[in-house]
């Protein structure tokens, strides 16, 4: 632990004491596939009693019809964010009928690429994009990788901490907004240091149904076990590993998170350069779009990362450009699977260790990753997701081999620190109670989610499908009785209707051609917006 960040944390421990540091913000985007009361992915359009998924601000789909999005405002408590998550569930088994909502990551049983079926956003020229969009992705990838489920956590630091930081670091010659950027940066290169930590506490898919994978095209790192299922032994995350979200061609662009300037560039050289094997499959087929265009990104959304430095849109303004124009607002945590014995997927205490984990890394010193230190950390994070409760196990840490207990308990040593901070602001010490829970996780990899789910399948006997379908029905029944908020229930009725209508007036005032549109969304993608006042970086 350097004395720099034990100096700093004491300051701000100071500051917080009298009332000077704020609560961080964060808000959740839940997926859950929709299956039928056997297992299967469901073939039923997204229920019009849920609204409709191109303008419903709180309920949505992902790739496909049957994927559901949930996501939440914004909150300061972790708890308020997970209330209104099991308020959208409750809403939504109010309309299911006898559908329920995948608890697990990796899917339920498919029937090839075209049992997942493509979202419909309608027929106005933003929801052909959308639909356009997925349509590349299956033609780049197919569309059982998108099938996959998971949680997105998104989050701010307290808008006090940052003039103070500022002032602290002797930067005061920077713009507000030039430094927030930096120091945002700073935190995401550490969670890309030590990100494996979370996947290793928090992943929950070391197993999936054979459904998933081409007949005969089984990794020799997967395991049958009963007649469907397919494990790996010491896995933590498959979600996470080269069988999900993954891709070659963008592994090739070193997307670069040193500086906000490095990021954008990268990212916009993606979206505008062409690629070979994508520009042979066609843009068109015909007359029907087979993809928004033949780059190496479609749009920027197509990029696969496990944290990504975000800022809310304004109209006609890439994520990009709003990054450019006015820096960094947030962080989206995209690393974290459903864990099939939580009814939401996720719960409070993570999620107070997860703030404290974020807050450890935006203070902790950080300095830029070079291209050799990138392909190590990428080699950690591998080697967690694969074999993360392997005994046996190593990672590497400047140069020299650490057990995933040893150097998990010096972070969570470190991260306690922290958690005392966040605490100030709380009633009892829920941030340190976390991180105290998940110690014993370290030394005891059957406490884990994956642990538990490989014991559950090893003790039962039962195959991946079996278990999770019945996980899912407990669940369901549960939502099913709960009450739900009664206001809360009726927004969201009237936010049902209100969505209807706003995709009828989109769809009725569009009179562009879609080609026409696209090229006017391409140019002004392709323009970048006011430069930050400095590209300086605090290291």
């Amino acid at each position: 632990m350097s004395d720099s960040y034990s100096a700093t944390v004491s300051h701000l421990a100071g500051l917080a004491a009298r009332g000077r540091f704020g609560r961080l913000r964060r808000g959740l985007e839940k997926e859950g596939l929709r299956v039928d009361r056997a297992g299967r992915i469901a073939s039923t359009p997204h229920p019009h009693a849920l609204g409709s998924k191109l303008t419903h601000p709180h309920i949505t789909t992902d790739y496909s019809e049957a994927l559901l999005e949930y996501i939440t405002p914004v909150y300061c408590r972790p708890g308020d964010a997970l209330d209104f998550l099991a308020d959208l569930h409750r809403f939504s088994y109010r309309h299911l009928g006898e559908e329920l909502i995948w608890p697990a990551s990796m899917p339920a049983r498919l029937d090839g690429n075209d049992s997942v079926i493509i979202a419909d956003y309608g027929s106005s020229n933003v929801g052909t994009m959308k639909h356009v969009y997925r349509k590349g992705l299956d033609v780049r990838y197919g569309r059982i990788m998108q099938a996959i489920a998971g949680i997105h956590y998104n989050v701010s630091l307290p808008d006090e901490l940052w003039g103070v930081l500022r002032e602290r670091d002797g930067a005061t010659q920077m713009s507000l907004d030039d430094y927030r950027s930096s120091r945002y940066f700073g935190l995401i290169r550490n969670f890309r240091r030590h990100s494996w930590l979370l996947l290793y506490l928090f992943g929950a898919s070391p197993a999936l149904d054979r459904s998933f994978l081409p007949e005969g095209n089984i990794p020799d790192k997967l395991h049958a076990h009963g007649r469907d299922t397919l494990v790996s032994p010491y896995a933590t995350s498959l979600r996470m590993s080269d069988l999900g979200y993954q891709n070659k061609v963008q592994a090739q662009l070193k997307i670069c998170f040193n500086s906000l300037s490095n990021y954008v560039g990268t990212l916009r050289h993606a979206i505008s350069t062409p690629w070979p094997a994508y520009e042979a499959l066609g843009v068109t087929d015909g007359r029907d779009w087979q993809q928004l265009n033949a780059n190496i990104l479609q749009i920027e959304n197509e990029y696969y990362s496990d944290i990504r430095p975000k800022r809310v849109t304004r109209h006609s303004e890439t994520p990009s450009q709003a990054l450019e124009a006015r820096g960094v607002e947030y962080i989206e945590v995209r690393c974290l699977d459903l864990d099939p014995f939580l009814p939401l997927g996720i719960d409070e205490p993570r999620l107070r260790f997860i703030d404290a984990f974020m807050m450890w890394c935006l203070l902790s010193e950080s300095p830029w990753i070079p291209d050799e230190e990138c392909d190590r950390l990428d080699d950690n994070r591998r080697l967690v997701v694969e074999r993360g409760r392997d005994p046996e196990l190593r990672l590497v840490q400047d140069g020299r081999q650490r057990s995933v207990a040893d150097w998990g308990g010096e972070i969570l040593g470190e991260i306690a620190q922290v958690a005392d901070l966040l605490d100030s602001l709380e009633e009892g010490a829920p941030h340190a109670d976390a991180v105290a829970a998940f110690q014993p996780w370290l030394e005891d990899p059957s406490l884990t989610p994956s642990g538990r789910l490989l014991a559950r399948l090893e003790e039962t006997g039962e195959e991946f499908l079996e278990a999770i379908l019945a996980i899912a029905g407990e669940h369901a029944e549960r939502f099913r009785q709960e009450a739900i908020d009664s206001a809360r229930a009726a927004t969201f009725e009237q936010m049902v209707e209100t969505s209807h209508q706003q995709q009828r007036d989109i769809e009725t005032a569009d009179t562009q051609r879609f080609d026409e549109f696209l090229d006017h969304y391409f140019a002004s993608a392709s323009e970048p917006r006011v430069a930050m006042a400095s590209q300086g970086a605090v290291r």
